[in-house]
């Protein structure tokens, strides 16, 4: 180990301050700090070399040495001069503010020794034009390095990564997961099927036109004459014989508009003129009372019911008819 003194660059370090260098001012609050935390300097470490100066007033100008090139080979600047504010101090509400400063350069020695670190000169411009120089306390760090035996050297390859046995703590959250992901899966396909059980037998249970008949006959009431409750009194009616259309006629009438339904029972056997126009004549009804604010009167809404009724009864039996024998005879003799 060897003693490496840099302080002789004390002196052209100093040298933009030697004309003003009245009021030099010897202060403490230099620091030297590793930017890595261990117990030792190696070489190639990088260090904060800096002051603290507290109670600066607003306004005062600091000038700093340009360490850029005043160390050597030895021990190089690796980043220049940076001042940081600490903490801002004020005299009053609006009175002018004062400051704690620190400023720094980050440095890096590249040969093991003891290295003399020059003092740091700040010169100080206050706002009313005084001048002095405040020349801070040295520092000294013992730099050193990792010492190998060449005689028992022996270089081995670059290890692996290591890798550690998973242990059951660590596993346990992806077991949760896919516990509550089998869960919901399972929830979904039992809540499926529950739908397709209830729907189906409800589908066994009930004729299209039993269940038709029965939603109509909730409509049987004065009260949804009221002009409040017209609209939910014909869509109710219109909805329901749509879902009867679509049972009965095979076409998607739930999702279709008044005259695509009405334009595909126009040739169907079982709907007379007379009914054919009677029931598009309650769907258009409908469709003005409900998005026209169309109010029916009264004649109309007696009417609207029993009209739906004789559309459900009378299609039905057409059916029934076309389903027996007889109808299957009159059916093949019409195709010849």
């Amino acid at each position: 180990m060897r003693k490496l003194s840099i302080a002789a660059a004390v002196a052209a370090i100093l040298m933009p301050f030697s004309s003003r260098a009245q009021g030099l001012k010897e202060v403490e609050g230099s620091f030297l700090e590793p930017l890595q935390q261990r117990d030792s300097i190696l070489v190639a470490d990088q260090l904060r070399y800096g002051f603290t100066i507290n109670d600066v007033a607003e306004g005062t100008e600091l000038r700093l040495q340009d360490y850029s090139k005043a160390f050597g080979d030895t021990l190089i600047v690796v980043r220049n001069w940076k001042l940081d504010t600490l903490k801002t101090l004020r005299s009053g509400r609006k009175g002018p503010a004062r400051y704690n400063l620190r400023g720094d350069v980050v440095i890096s020695p590249f040969e093991a020794g003891t290295y003399q670190l020059p003092r740091i000169a700040v010169q100080r411009i206050s706002p009313g034009g005084a001048v002095d120089t405040l020349l801070f306390d040295l520092q000294e760090m013992e730099v050193t390095t990792i010492q190998v035996d060449t005689t028992t050297y022996v270089p081995h390859d670059i290890k692996g990564q290591m890798r550690y046995p998973l242990t059951f703590r660590e596993i346990l959250p992806y077991l949760l997961g896919l516990l509550l992901l089998a869960a919901l899966v399972a929830l979904a396909f039992w809540l499926v099927s529950r739908h397709r059980r209830l729907h189906g037998e409800e589908a066994q249970k009930d004729p299209a036109y039993i269940v038709a008949l029965r939603k109509l006959e909730g409509y049987r009431s004065d009260k949804y004459w009221a002009p409040d409750k017209q609209k939910a009194f014909y869509s109710g009616i219109t909805d329901t014989l749509r879902e009867y259309i679509a049972g009965t006629f095979g076409i998607d009438a739930r999702e279709m508009t008044t005259a695509e339904i009405f334009d595909a029972l126009k040739d169907d056997k079982r709907l007379t003129a007379e009914l054919y126009g009677s029931t598009k004549d309650l769907f258009e009804l409908a469709d003005f009372v409900k998005f026209a604010k169309h109010v029916a009167d009264d004649t109309e809404n007696a009417a609207a019911l029993p009209l739906s009724v004789r559309f459900v009864t009378s299609t039905y039996q057409s059916t029934l008819e076309e389903e027996t024998p007889q109808g299957q005879e009159d059916k093949e003799k019409e195709a010849e």
